[in-house]
């Protein structure tokens, strides 16, 4: 009899189980968005932007670059910004460095995602060799950088749009004054990147100007508030003087959409694509969140939105400008 019951209790958990299981299949399903709604967010021109990724695919780094792949087979974007942090956590060693493989190449590898990667360097790639960085450039197909900052121009169809791609730690005194930990950030002379951001911002014509870097200018974050005093102190004024659309950044691992008086600019934090982090909104916060993902940019001559994708496809926020 004894035996019986344990047979039967068996059959109960499993049949429990199984419609756990069943569930949670259902739930991904509805709850995600699919190709046709994908489709539907694809404008002109469209853009993943994506950062603080290097976890050699774990926590939801692989998911998340399975999920941008399949995305990228709808809405056909014309490139991918990596935003920093590509490589956690001492940066690279060499181009040869195992980490190109185990944080990047193995893991965006679908063929949907064998695009032009423009990035730019966050504080992780400062530890290590960041000429690596740059020089990887002759080794990867994909990977895509000119310089330390660059800008790229983008017109289809009447519609242009200018990306303006920054290095931020050099801007910032915590990394300049660590020369151990972050050897090259003092070497940089940020002066001349300021006067080329001016520079460049001062001859854009383009319908939309978006400015990419590392680190944010506003957010809510515990990290050190002198890393935001600096880039509002130093980049803010540049950006707010050309009226760019919006400034994006990585390295607080959530998503944040934040305006602040006096400014028409869209200050945007992409959370990461690997291993998220809590957030809570602050004055001037029209929208966060703790969820991974990454975010599109689509772009036509009257509308400019950053979508913001979580790790099961959904947009749960949209950044807006329109002209």
């Amino acid at each position: 009899m004894n035996m019986l019951k344990m047979i039967g209790k068996i059959k109960e958990v499993l049949t429990w189980v199984w419609i756990a299981v069943i569930g949670t299949a259902i739930c991904v399903n509805v709850c995600a968005q699919t190709p046709q709604e994908w489709k539907g967010l694809e404008r002109q021109l469209n853009f993943y932007m994506a950062n603080d990724l290097g976890r050699n695919g774990y926590y939801d780094q692989k998911p998340i670059a399975e999920l941008m792949g399949e995305m990228a087979d709808a809405i056909g974007p014309e490139c991918v910004f990596a935003a920093g942090d590509v490589h956690h956590f001492e940066g690279v060693r060499s181009v040869n460095d195992p980490l190109w493989m185990t944080n990047y190449e193995l893991i965006y590898s679908h063929p949907e995602l064998m695009i032009d990667w423009f990035p730019v360097l966050g504080n992780h790639e400062y530890r290590g060799n960041t000429q690596a960085v740059l020089d990887y450039t002759n080794v990867s197909r994909r990977w895509s950088m000119p310089d330390r900052y660059y800008t790229k121009v983008f017109d289809k169809k009447g519609t242009s749009v200018r990306f303006v791609m920054i290095d931020t730690a050099p801007l910032i005194d915590k990394y300049r004054n660590e020369s151990t930990t972050y050897p090259d950030a003092c070497k940089q002379d940020m002066d001349k990147q300021l006067a080329w951001i001016d520079s460049v911002l001062t001859v854009a014509k383009e319908d939309w100007i978006v400015v990419i870097g590392h680190h944010p200018i506003y957010a809510e974050t515990p990290k050190d508030n002198s890393e935001r005093s600096d880039m509002q102190k130093r980049l803010d004024p540049i950006l707010r003087k050309h009226k760019v659309d919006i400034y994006a950044c990585g390295h607080i691992h959530n998503f944040q959409h934040i305006r602040v008086p006096g400014s028409d600019i869209d200050y945007v934090v992409n959370t990461s694509a690997s291993l998220s982090r809590k957030v809570k909104a602050v004055e001037g916060t029209q929208f966060c969140s703790p969820e991974p993902g990454f975010s599109i940019f689509t772009v036509d001559k009257k509308e400019l939105d950053m979508h913001m994708i979580d790790k099961t496809g959904k947009v749960i926020y949209t950044v807006k400008r329109t002209k």
